[in-house]
């Protein structure tokens, strides 16, 4: 039987996520379908998808609660200094999954944030996820931007605050919105951070918020420990395919080997012919008839 007293533990927290894109948010899966689970969102923003982890771990919560949701995807799909920069492979492989897995309640939206910004009424969105460019002034303008996006009673993610170093400045942010703010703060998985928007409504929410110091350790602990499987599946993941080209690379190798064996097997056989063919000659009657001429032939003096 579940422990009631632990709130955060529900089935949704042991869930594993269907999609594995290569991300550095993994180990925050069971945390995505728990929230999904407790605070049934109608509308999940996202400002920054990349290859669409976190964006799809919310849209497979919903599907299998078979709760009704729309998570709008921000990116501007081209990196930046610290994803890196790539090319449009990134957000054709994202339009992939949404439309063939998720049609209806993912929403891809293309361009920066602040352009982007105007499409959304103010508290039109039950969930924020916060996770494009990491510079401190970035994310202040990501926050200050988009937090009136999120309606009273909802809830902000924070991602890569407990990153400190090669320009990330998420942390600096942070620290100040905890001042502020009823927050939960999660560690791992380059840290996350959970916001409260004004007054919660959501009694799990409420338990998480308000939860003293040895339980939240106990949730974080969890937490990680059920992430760290995540992680562990989003390595194994790829294994089949990396398998299936190594199988195909070794089809490719044999097909090559067979083809050299039986090149080597022709060169025997016209060398065989050959020899056979010279001692043929050899041993004919004109070859002994003309032996006389070819001596003489090499006792004479060659010209240059």
């Amino acid at each position: 039987m579940m422990d009631q007293s632990a709130f955060w533990l529900r089935p949704t927290s042991y869930w594993l996520p269907v999609q594995f894109p290569v991300s550095a948010w993994n180990t925050h899966a069971p945390f995505a379908a728990w929230l999904i689970d407790v605070l049934r969102p109608a509308s999940v923003v996202e400002l920054g998808t990349h290859n669409g982890f976190s964006c799809f771990a919310f849209a497979e919560a919903a599907a299998r609660l078979g709760h009704t949701m729309v998570i709008s995807a921000l990116d501007s799909w081209q990196g930046d200094d610290h994803a890196g920069f790539y090319g449009e492979e990134v957000l054709e492989s994202v339009r992939l999954i949404a439309e063939r897995d998720y049609p209806g309640s993912v929403r891809l939206v293309r361009g920066w944030f602040t352009e982007s910004r105007p499409l959304f009424e103010d508290a039109s969105a039950d969930l924020l996820h916060i996770d494009g460019r990491h510079g401190y002034e970035d994310a202040v303008e990501d926050y200050e931007e988009w937090r009136s996006v999120v309606r009273e009673g909802g809830v902000i993610l924070f991602h890569d605050i407990a990153e400190r170093d090669r320009g990330f400045g998420v942390w600096r942010l942070w620290e100040r919105l905890e001042r502020e703010h009823r927050t939960f703060v999660f560690h791992h998985g380059h840290g996350l951070g959970v916001l409260s928007v004004g007054d919660v409504k959501v009694d799990a929410l409420q338990r998480l918020f308000s939860a003293d110091e040895a339980t939240a350790q106990r949730i974080r602990n969890d937490f990680e420990r059920l992430g760290a499987e995540v992680e562990l599946r989003s390595r194994l993941a790829p294994l089949p395919e990396e398998l299936r080209h190594t199988e195909l690379h070794a089809t490719q190798l044999e097909d090559k080997v067979a083809w050299l064996v039986r090149e080597a097997e022709a060169l025997r056989q016209a060398v065989s012919e050959r020899d056979q063919r010279i001692s043929e000659l050899e041993s004919s009657t004109s070859w002994r008839v003309t032996a006389p001429l070819r001596a003489v032939g090499r006792m004479l003096p060659h010209r240059d």
